[in-house]
């Protein structure tokens, strides 16, 4: 019970995190945001590790290391998604990498239940409506093939989403991110989430010299400065979580993060979208509670 509730609360911090992350990338690169924040979580971290003054565990550990090329990248798409595409459509498609561990389990012999299955098939139909959107037609197209297709005008024809694309590459990385961060947070979550720390601002450091994006204002540090704090404290919680819980529960419970991200972008930004759009991102949603529920 006690693993469930740290995942569920690094949900809620992953949650607030990637909607003000989504929001500064609109106006800078997901480099220039991680630039700041990914340093301020590692520093906090690492006075929290001298302070414990515990040293590291086994090599179990640099497990975190591959964690972290996952989700350092799922977090850059996550990000460039977000920018170009609605949140609402984004948060959901990359929350279904919870999906991920769950096959993984799968695969060394667990067994799915009916909720799973549900959970599952709701998840991917879910994923699939709301990657389509409706476009306007161009004006002055009256033929008759487009009239059979759509007596209304302005829903035009089906397109990707924007974003979507972003938001599958983020789904894959974020899934394979939990199974080495459960590997890794079995001898100490606390330096498990060090390490991965470390590494992620090594590699958005070499990002940054090697893209050189234009530097953040001094007026967007506090809002970077709070993405840093709680997209370390969600990896922190999801950690500790990891070293008391199943990784097939815990992970899932950890990615109902999209929940926050949607109701925050439709309290704030009043984000609106087609209605099988919405379908899609309830089946996405309710996809992931499902599985959660197996």
């Amino acid at each position: 019970m006690f693993a469930a509730a740290l995942a569920l609360a690094a949900a809620a911090s992953w949650g607030i995190g990637d909607f003000l992350g989504g929001l500064k990338s609109r106006s800078l690169r997901p480099v220039a945001v991680l630039i700041v924040a990914q340093p301020i979580g590692g520093v906090l971290l690492g006075m929290w590790v001298a302070v414990r003054g515990q040293g590291p565990p086994g090599s179990e550990v640099l497990w975190a290391c591959v964690a972290s090329v996952f989700g350092t990248t799922g977090l850059i798409a996550f990000y460039r998604g977000m920018a170009a595409g609605a949140l609402s459509i984004v948060a959901p498609i990359a929350g279904a990498g919870a999906a991920i561990p769950v096959i993984w389990g799968l695969v060394r012999g667990d067994h799915p239940s009916v909720y799973q299955q549900l959970g599952f098939a709701a998840a991917l139909i879910g994923i699939v409506l709301a990657s389509f959107e409706r476009r306007p037609r161009p004006a002055g197209e009256t033929s008759q093939f487009a009239q059979t297709l759509s007596t209304d005008p302005l829903r035009g024809q089906a397109a990707f989403a924007a974003g979507v694309g972003w938001a599958a590459i983020a789904m894959l990385a974020f899934g394979g991110y939990y199974i080495p961060m459960h590997a890794a947070s079995q001898g100490d979550f606390l330096w498990a989430a060090f390490v991965f720390r470390l590494t992620s601002t090594t590699l958005i450091a070499g990002a940054w010299l090697a893209l050189r994006p234009p530097r953040a204002r001094r007026a967007d540090f506090p809002v970077l400065a709070s993405i840093g704090i709680l997209d370390t404290g969600g990896n922190v919680l999801f950690s500790a979580a990891s070293a008391k819980g199943l990784v097939s529960v815990v992970s899932i419970l950890a990615s109902l993060y999209p929940v926050v991200t949607v109701l925050l972008a439709r309290a704030v930004l009043h984000e609106r979208v087609h209605r099988s759009q919405e379908l899609g991102i309830a089946l996405a949603l309710a996809g992931i509670v499902l599985v959660s529920a197996g």
